[in-house]
């Protein structure tokens, strides 16, 4: 009946925002040197508090860390950095014309730790590597939760569209990189395992490249 009334009719999903999902591969053997490194960081750093709330987080750029796992991952991120940004935009090449700042830290949640509801400002992109995800069978553990940074939206509920929902999660498994807008308001459900839940954070910063 559409196509009786109308000529032409489309419609454009205006001011999306991008989540973007990597999976690393043979990711075993990396994973495996990363939670080495940490416990090694782990038994000299007390680390700070963030958005953690009952878990570690380590002191510092992870990625100023020489250890070749680290450079390994940094490597990754970067590439997952490019990818997205050139999925988004050709107008620019932002391996060309732009200058990366990547700055990382690693994150350990026992049971019951979570990372509490925060943004990255100052930031383009921000991203997460999982080393380890302990499996579940049910339940939010593991999950991160991404939160519509629109805020007049109550009235557009009823209609049930993916398009309005108000928030969204997932759970990654280890080898993923997850990576979004810097803007987005997120958070990690609390770790409901025995086993501990280890990612890398990261924020990725870029400056325009000034001409010789």
């Amino acid at each position: 009946m559409t196509d009786d009334i109308f000529d032409d009719a489309q419609a454009d999903l205006l001011f999306a925002t991008p989540l973007a999902r990597f999976k690393v591969a043979d990711h075993a053997k990396l994973d495996k040197a990363l939670l080495t490194e940490c416990a090694r960081m782990r038994a000299i750093d007390e680390g700070v508090q963030k958005s953690n709330r009952g878990g570690w987080h380590s002191k510092g750029n992870i990625f100023d860390n020489d250890a070749d796992c680290i450079q390994q991952l940094r490597g990754i991120a970067v590439e997952a950095v490019l990818d997205l940004t050139r999925n988004i935009t050709h107008r620019i090449d932002p391996e060309a014309d732009l200058n990366l700042k990547l700055n990382g830290w690693m994150n350990a949640n026992p049971q019951g730790g979570l990372n509490a509801p925060h943004t990255h400002p100052g930031a383009h992109w921000s991203g997460v590597y999982y080393v380890s995800q302990p499996k579940v069978s049910e339940g939010n553990s593991g999950m991160i939760e991404f939160l519509d940074p629109r805020s007049d939206l109550p009235n557009w509920r009823l209609m049930k569209s993916e398009t309005f929902r108000p928030k969204k999660k997932i759970r990654p498994k280890a080898g993923e990189i997850v990576l979004f807008p810097s803007y987005l308001v997120h958070w990690v459900y609390p770790n409901e395992s025995d086993d501990e839940r280890v990612t890398i954070a990261f924020n990725a910063t870029f400056k325009k490249r000034k001409s010789s």
